[in-house]
C-alpha cells in the first residue's frame, strides 16, 4: 500500500508520491474541465476593472490561478499557466500590450509556486501568505527582467516600483485568497477535486 494513498494529503511537495499524484491530474477528466473553465473565468475576471490601491491595482486573474493550483496540482498548472496565458491574450487583445513569452512563463511559474503550497496540502493562511509572496517577489524579479528589456530601461528602476506595488497588494491578496478558499474548500471537497482536510477552517 502506498504512503500515501491518491486523496491523501502531503506534507510536502518532496517526494515521488507527490509528484505521481500530480501527473495523473493529466488523465482526469474532470480536473481537465476544471482547468478549463478557470481559463474561462480568467477571460472574464480580466474584464472586470481593477482597483485602485495606495499607487498599487489588484487585477482578480491571480484568483482563479491560484484555486486552479489548489485543485489541479503543479503539472497540469503549469499547462493551465501557458495555455491561459497564451488564450487571454489573444482572446483580449492583451490589455495594449505586445506578446511577449516572458510573461508567459512568468504566469507558468506563477501558478507552479501556488501549486507546490498549496495542492494537496493542510490548506492554513501560513502556506496561502507564503504562496502568495513567493509569486508577488517573482512578479517583482521576472516582471521588471520582461519590462526592461521591452522598454529598454534599467531594471533596477524598474524593480523598485514593482516592489512597493507587490508589497502593498500583499496582505488583500492574501487576504482574498483565503476567503474565496474558506469558501469554495467545503463544495471542493464534497466534489471530490480535493482532499478532505483534518482541519475544518484555514487556521494559521
Amino acid at each position: 500500500m502506498s504512503l500515501y494513498p491518491d486523496r491523501a494529503l502531503y506534507p510536502h511537495p518532496f517526494s515521488a508520491a507527490y509528484w505521481r499524484s500530480a501527473i495523473r491530474e493529466l488523465r482526469d477528466l474532470r480536473k481537465l474541465t476544471f482547468a478549463a473553465l478557470m481559463i474561462a473565468l480568467c477571460v472574464v475576471l480580466s474584464h472586470i476593472p481593477s482597483v485602485p490601491l495606495f499607487g498599487a491595482k489588484i487585477t482578480w486573474g491571480f484568483l482563479a490561478r491560484a484555486l486552479c493550483a489548489l485543485v489541479c496540482g503543479p503539472v497540469l498548472g503549469v499547462v493551465f499557466g501557458f495555455s491561459e496565458d497564451i488564450l487571454s491574450f489573444f482572446l483580449t487583445g492583451g490589455g495594449g500590450y505586445p506578446f511577449f513569452p516572458g510573461y508567459t512563463l512568468t504566469t507558468m511559474l506563477g501558478v507552479l509556486i501556488y501549486a507546490l503550497f498549496l495542492y494537496r496540502a493542510q490548506l492554513n493562511i501560513r502556506r496561502v501568505f507564503l504562496a502568495k509572496l513567493l509569486t508577488n517577489i517573482q512578479n517583482v524579479v521576472l516582471g521588471s527582467l520582461w519590462s526592461a528589456i521591452l522598454y529598454k530601461k534599467a531594471w533596477a528602476v524598474m524593480a523598485v516600483g514593482s516592489f512597493w506595488k507587490n508589497l502593498i497588494m500583499l496582505p488583500f491578496q492574501t487576504a482574498l485568497l483565503v476567503v474565496l478558499f474558506a469558501a469554495l474548500l467545503p463544495a471542493l471537497r464534497r466534489a471530490g477535486l480535493v482532499p478532505q482536510q483534518t482541519e475544518g477552517k484555514l487556521r494559521w
